[in-house]
């Protein structure tokens, strides 16, 4: 019987792991999680280096009403909510300016899925955007928005995503993966993407040239074999696509997730353990090597300091900046909002590793190597003043632009 010391043996030499392989490894406990962790930490230095790269960005979650109710998501409303909202697609172009005149270079734009929308709206969005901000880059729309854009436009997938691609979109977030295997998202997500549209979306999206991220989200109902399988399933795609920038492993956010809140699933678990977390950033530096490089913590999920305790254990990019988050946040995550760019440096350094901003693609725009240069107090900056001028901006859920 192969065991965990074999596995580790081949993966330093660069052997592909199995799937079976992946699940032994998520048991390691002890001192086995300790030589795990060791070795994903010496992969990861051999593949990418010291640097560990960030991008600054803003998240804008245009509206939280949404057609779908999944198990784990505290931050969707119906249309009659009083908590619903919709920004005009003039808020949505305003926040993007606000971001880049405090020094973003992309904007990540994700929301739910709301009832009788124009089948332009994404278009007309991207098109709003990229008139005001031909520089900054668009990173928006989930597998999952993509599908629904293209069933209300009545038309395939690629057409879809081609036009997008023409009316602005760079890059798309490979969110809503949650767990590719149809037996979890039946119980957390039931009438949600299934695991083969997701592949079918991502794989149109590459075929075009619109790279995507990929993600897992983990610590509810899911075991280890599904965890390695998706593993398996995203190298696999990678090794045909070669169009994944990244992978995200996200935490699940139990407090306020009504599958956990309101008892809907016994079974399901508070989140993952801090051992947890780490094994999930070991072994997926270890499956994914030669593959798919960049490894992103959340310190939305985990918080800064765990998220650079993260950094030893195989992971090289500290996501975004993000401000004014709304997801996570909905859900409990105490972490949110935003992380200045100094601060998110100060926390890489304290992992020992050299800071460096990048693109929305993994080009290093700058490197940090020298601590002095962010020594001096983070000042209140106009790019930071902007989550609390905007953060409470109330805007109702109303369709009647584009009933």
């Amino acid at each position: 019987m192969v065991t965990i010391a074999q596995i580790l043996g081949r993966a330093v030499t660069g052997r592909e792991l199995t799937a079976s392989d992946a699940e032994l490894l998520f048991a390691a406990q002890g001192m086995e999680l300790a030589d795990l962790v060791a070795v994903a930490d010496d992969i990861r230095r051999r593949r990418v280096g010291d640097q560990v790269s960030y991008v600054v960005n803003r998240n804008i979650n245009f509206t939280n009403v949404c057609v779908k109710r999944c198990g784990f998501c505290a931050f969707s409303r119906g249309h009659r909510a009083e908590e619903g909202y919709f920004f005009p697609i003039e808020e949505v172009v305003r926040r993007a300016r606000e971001a880049w005149d405090g020094g973003a270079t992309e904007v990540c734009i994700q929301a739910g899925l709301a009832p009788r929308i124009s089948e332009t709206y994404y278009l007309d969005l991207c098109r709003a955007i990229k008139r005001e901000l031909p520089g900054i880059h668009l990173h928006a729309f989930s597998p999952e928005e993509i599908l629904y854009g293209a069933t209300l436009s009545n038309c395939g997938v690629e057409t879809y995503l081609a036009r997008l691609k023409d009316a602005g979109l760079d890059t798309m977030p490979g969110t809503a993966a949650e767990i590719l295997d149809d037996t979890v998202r039946d119980i957390i997500s039931p009438g949600r993407i299934s695991t083969r549209d997701w592949i079918r979306v991502v794989r149109a999206a590459h075929r075009i040239g619109l790279r995507t991220s990929s993600t897992m989200m983990f610590g509810h109902i899911e075991t280890p074999r599904h965890l390695a399988n998706h593993l398996i399933l995203l190298r696999n795609l990678q090794r045909e696509t070669r169009g994944f920038t990244e992978f995200v492993p996200l935490s699940f956010i139990h407090a306020e997730a009504p599958m956990y809140r309101k008892g809907l699933l016994p079974a399901v678990r508070p989140g993952a353990t801090a051992d947890e977390v780490l094994r999930i950033y070991a072994v997926s530096r270890l499956a994914l090597q030669g593959a798919i490089d960049n490894i992103q913590v959340s310190w939305v999920k985990q918080g800064p300091e765990f998220a650079a305790r993260c950094l030893a254990a195989g992971a090289n990019d500290f996501g975004g900046t993000l401000m004014n988050e709304s997801i996570s946040t909905a859900a409990g995550a105490s972490h949110g909002h935003f992380l200045p760019p100094a601060e998110m440096r100060r926390w890489i350094r304290s992992a020992k590793r050299v800071p460096a901003e990048r693109s929305t693609t993994y080009r290093i725009l700058r490197t940090w190597p020298i601590e002095e240069e962010d020594a001096a107090p983070i000042p209140m900056s106009k790019f930071e003043s902007y989550t609390q001028l905007t953060s409470s901006t109330n805007f109702r859920y109303k369709v009647t632009a584009h009933e």
